[in-house]
């Protein structure tokens, strides 16, 4: 396996950079394209927009491998359709290296100042939604990809583009998926993310639905009922006086503070007059890479259980939503994270750190296999600056020029003959 720690050549830094400025244009347009294509997820029917990135790709001169989901698998994951795509170009002898980024996205919301699906372009800036999170990273792995072809590098190794659809709901169907059905078995990854910084950690996420059941009865005599809401109720006094206890265990990772809780669903009730038989409600929450989410779960149920313990004839189930571990380094993610950086330094100009962000990613999953994982791509220095699922998502057309050429640099060094 090649290590990243060769020093790269001048030369061919200078005709990567020609060759992502040749085909800027090109670039722009492919992401507008995709952004046109609307892929919310929910509802996650995302195979429509498999089918566009794929023609755009193979347009590019690239094969396509589609593998769509099966349909019960899609369905049990709260999805409509997906289908992943892998593309693959083989320089030579080498490390196989994954780059992922995924084409679903939340759903656009209120408040845009244009269309969310029109790919806008003012002062330097595109908008729209997934412009940035992460339908970006398609492009800037497709034309980093192209940017190497066209070098002439004499390079070792593969790059293969893993393009999936259902980050938005776990990622199971999508890079996991490719994984366990042992359709690709990269040496190293790359998930997408933004150009200021590489990322080497992340929190991870529980969601849990809560069901709080007990009797109903006319609101004249609720004496006669078990009021589900009143229970419910105090257990989410007690969740919420769980929370100042979080914020006290700080992680040691740059980027990342401490764990939260979140209450964001809840319905229940049958009518104003009536004592509620049942409510129901979901809490999201997150964990700190230190902490292990088999432990964070068992306290969650134990304190939701003793909360609820108190109240005569009511019962209370706890379901499991969704798992996120949370991602960290393996092998030698830590010179891969160190490659990136420095190559990110030399084309923005300016430092680039390496840290961890309180979200969760695909790049757990590649992570989870073993596999030395960072993430690296498009956008500005945080979510919040690119208005990321929220109204105005946007990407500076810069930024994307220039995490391109980071990612075509890196891969040149790392896949270097």
């Amino acid at each position: 396996m090649t290590a990243p720690n060769a020093a790269p050549v001048s030369a061919l830094a200078a005709a990567l950079a020609a060759a992502v400025d040749d085909s800027f244009d090109a670039e722009t347009r492919f992401l507008a394209e995709l952004v046109k294509v609307p892929s919310d997820n929910p509802p996650g029917d995302c195979a429509p927009h498999a089918v566009r990135a794929a023609e755009l790709l193979e347009a590019m001169g690239f094969s396509v491998e589609r593998h769509p989901v099966p349909a019960d698998l899609v369905r049990a994951n709260g999805m409509v359709s997906a289908t992943n795509l892998i593309v693959r170009h083989r320089f030579g002898d080498g490390p196989t290296v994954a780059l992922n980024a995924h084409g679903d996205v939340v759903p656009p919301g209120e408040g845009w100042s244009s269309d969310p699906y029109g790919a806008e372009i003012r002062d330097g800036f595109m908008y729209g939604r997934g412009v940035a999170v992460s339908k970006s990273d398609f492009a800037t792995y497709a034309f980093a990809l192209k940017a190497l072809i066209a070098s002439g590098a004499p390079l070792g190794g593969s790059v293969e583009l893993h393009l999936t659809y259902d980050e938005e709901a776990g990622g199971e169907i999508g890079p996991k998926w490719l994984l366990d059905q042992g359709l690709s078995k990269p040496d190293y990854a790359v998930s997408a993310s933004f150009a200021y910084s590489v990322v080497t950690a992340h929190n991870g996420c529980l969601h849990l639905e809560v069901q709080v059941d007990g009797k109903s009865a006319h609101a004249a005599r609720p004496d006669t009922g078990f009021d589900a809401l009143e229970a419910a109720n105090g257990v989410l006094s007690a969740l919420y006086a769980h929370r100042p206890e979080l914020a006290k265990r700080l992680s040691n990772t740059v980027g990342i503070t401490c764990p939260s809780l979140t209450v964001g669903l809840i319905q229940g009730g049958i009518n104003t007059n009536v004592v509620p038989d049942r409510v129901t409600f979901r809490l999201d929450r997150r964990m700190i890479p230190e902490e292990n989410p088999a432990e964070v779960e068992a306290g969650l149920r134990a304190l939701i259980e003793q909360a609820a313990s108190g109240y005569e004839g009511i019962r209370v189930g706890v379901r499991r939503i969704l798992l996120a571990r949370p991602f960290t380094s393996v092998g030698d993610a830590p010179r891969l994270a160190a490659l990136f950086a420095r190559h990110a330094e030399a084309v923005l100009g300016q430092p680039v750190g390496q840290n961890g962000i309180p979200l969760y990613t695909d790049a757990r999953h590649y992570s989870e296999a073993g596999i030395p994982t960072i993430l690296y791509g498009a956008g500005p220095r945080d979510l919040l600056e690119a208005n990321g699922h929220r109204a105005d998502e946007k990407l500076k057309l810069d930024d994307l020029r220039k995490a391109t050429l980071v990612v075509a640099r890196a891969l040149a060094e790392l896949l270097a003959a």
